[in-house]
């Protein structure tokens, strides 16, 4: 097209030059001012070809070129990989998985020693958790099903059944079950008995009761070291306030406040379901007491009563 044109050109300007130079007055400036107008647009489609066919060819080899899977998605949804259903760009960066690591290297910097702390107080009573429910696991110590059978022939008079029933792995079951040992021997002296009782009683109670302090204590300062956390961090963000003068930045003051306040939800966030665990274990241990205490007390009081109707029965066989 712009070679065409230039021909035109030239040709009315050969043409113009043959004919002599047109007298004064008798050419027209409209065809004048069209002729130069057509020739200058020739060039400039002549440059912007060239440019678009440049830049065409420069990044023929920067464009992605498609994937079979990609194909199949324009196919199947005739829109290409990266857009929605409405037209829109899908957002690629909420896609993408967030590194935990680096968000928790970010978190522990901005919480600072107080942080580390808790989180180690946090690791501490996992462990302990852990270890307490393992050992309640292994030792069931509220299960008495053993316990009711083993007293129930005991009031029979089936003192070797009653003590062959019992699982002395269990604590309750064993100091049932060295209560009933002992009363079975007719020289057994009972205050040495009760007072042997009481000391396998306290050992295994002592068992139970181990790392529910070390619990305690970090339920308690855990809340503490929180605030303590966040009460120096406020007085670093006044700080940074008073160092700015009159030129305050909000943000310097607002970032301050929830930077000093994390630590303080980091500490109930590792108070709460300590305190809530150390109370049920707590519990727990208290039951077993109860349990121990009240299976010994009916161990010596069906045997006092076995021992007071055979007496009566021999009275009576004496008397008929």
């Amino acid at each position: 097209m712009s070679t065409d044109n230039t021909v035109d050109a030239t040709a009315m300007a050969n043409e113009t030059t043959a004919n002599g130079p047109a007298p004064t007055g008798t050419v027209a400036p409209a065809e004048t001012a069209q002729t130069d107008s057509s020739v200058v647009n020739t060039a400039l489609d002549s440059t912007n070809n060239a440019a678009v066919n440049t830049v065409s060819s420069d990044n023929a080899d920067s464009v992605p070129q498609t994937t079979p899977a990609a194909d199949a998605a324009v196919l199947e949804n005739g829109l290409p990989s990266g857009v929605n259903a409405d037209g829109t760009i899908a957002d690629v960066a909420a896609n993408t998985p967030v590194d935990l690591m680096t968000q928790l290297q970010d978190f522990l910097t901005v919480g600072g020693p107080v942080v580390w702390i808790l989180m180690g107080f946090s690791v501490i009573a996992l462990c302990i958790v852990l270890v307490k429910i393992w050992q309640f696991a292994l030792l069931r110590p509220e299960s008495t099903g053993d316990v009711r059978k083993s007293l129930l022939a005991w009031r029979k008079g089936e003192n070797q059944e009653a003590i062959a029933a019992l699982k002395t792995r269990r604590p309750v079951s064993e100091v049932t079950s060295m209560a009933m040992h002992g009363l079975s021997r007719t020289s057994a002296d009972h205050s040495l008995l009760k007072e042997e009782l009481e000391r396998v009683a306290t050992n295994r109670m002592n068992q139970l009761r181990a790392f529910l302090r070390p619990l305690e204590v970090i339920a308690t300062l855990s809340p503490l070291l929180g605030l303590l956390g966040t009460v120096l961090g406020m007085i670093v963000a006044f700080q940074q306030m008073e160092a700015a003068g009159s030129q305050v930045d909000p943000s310097v003051l607002s970032g301050g406040i929830w930077q000093a306040l994390l630590t303080t939800a980091v500490g109930l966030v590792v108070a709460i379901p300590v305190v809530a665990i150390h109370t049920w274990l707590e519990r727990k241990v208290e039951r077993v007491s109860a349990l121990m205490n009240d299976s010994v007390t009916q161990v010596f009081t069906s045997h006092q009563s076995v021992s007071l109707s055979r007496a009566k029965a021999e009275e009576i066989k004496r008397a008929a």
